[in-house]
């Protein structure tokens, strides 16, 4: 991500990808900081996409904080020190608008799983994932107005409001509350909120779901999906195109017409 030329990125933190077999699992891995993001971290993370993007077997990409503790604490606090003016915050929001956008385009379906805090970029992150699967007690939130006194994109903040509503968006950034994913329970925001010992077994169960399904049809609703976010009624011929022209559609059709299974391949 772009960010301000008096940055000096601090030495510790990553963010790692493992793919097994057709599940990408991307960990936020800066425990001792709640795995709060440098600027590395943000590279990785962007990384990480464009490898997942081009392996065409993998069909689901699960994001995780290492250590239990938190997915992601926001962004570092201590790479603000040295911004001088309000267009370092520019270029910040810029950049994480750029990084935020990149996931959103990700080709396959998306699992956040929240253990712990998810604040400030943490909770955009995990905001723009399709799924997410919470610990019970994760805390979720946006306490700017409490904490560095800055503020969020319109991009991002629309993202909020949109899976949220603004009435909670508007509790997390203008009275800086940081509910629970029980407080959130009856929102729609979480697949399942499950106590930490089930979060693998939730997690697999998703995945398998996902993969047991089209993936050109998930691919192109999920882009059918972001367009509808910027426009009420998005040019979607190409998705159409896409979608009916494929081999998985004939397969698919034929299938249906036995009583068998479809077997995807994505082509």
């Amino acid at each position: 991500m772009s960010t301000p030329s008096s940055q000096q990125d601090t030495a510790a933190g990553q963010v790692r990808l493992a793919i097994d077999g057709d599940v990408a699992f991307i960990v936020f891995d800066r425990p001792q900081a709640r795995n709060a993001m440098t600027w590395q971290m943000y590279r990785d993370l962007g990384a990480a996409i464009e490898r997942i993007d081009a392996t065409p077997t993998v069909r689901i990409a699960v994001l995780r904080g290492a250590g239990g503790q938190a997915f992601v604490a926001g962004t570092d606090i201590a790479q603000f020190r040295d911004f001088h003016s309000g267009e370092d915050g520019v270029e910040y929001e810029h950049g994480i608008d750029k990084c935020i956008a990149r996931l959103d385009r990700i080709k396959v379906p998306t699992l956040a799983v929240v253990e712990g805090w998810a604040v400030g970029g943490g909770l955009a992150i995990a905001n723009t994932c399709d799924f997410r699967i919470a610990a019970t007690g994760a805390r979720f939130g946006v306490p700017i107005a409490r904490t560095l006194g800055n503020c969020l994109s319109a991009a991002n903040l629309g993202r909020l409001e949109r899976t949220l509503g603004v009435s909670w968006v508007k509790r997390m950034t203008l009275l800086a509350e940081l509910p629970t994913a029980e407080d959130l329970a009856g929102t729609g925001y979480f697949h399942a909120i499950v106590p930490p010992e089930d979060l693998d077994g939730s997690i697999a169960k998703l995945c398998r779901r996902a993969r047991e399904h089209a993936p050109i049809t998930i691919d192109v609703t999920r882009e059918t999906l972001r367009r509808l976010g910027a426009e009420a009624t998005p040019e979607i011929s190409d998705l159409i195109r896409r979608c009916y022209g494929s081999e998985d559609f004939h397969r698919g059709v034929a299938a249906f017409g036995t009583g068998t299974p479809a077997r995807w391949e994505g082509r």
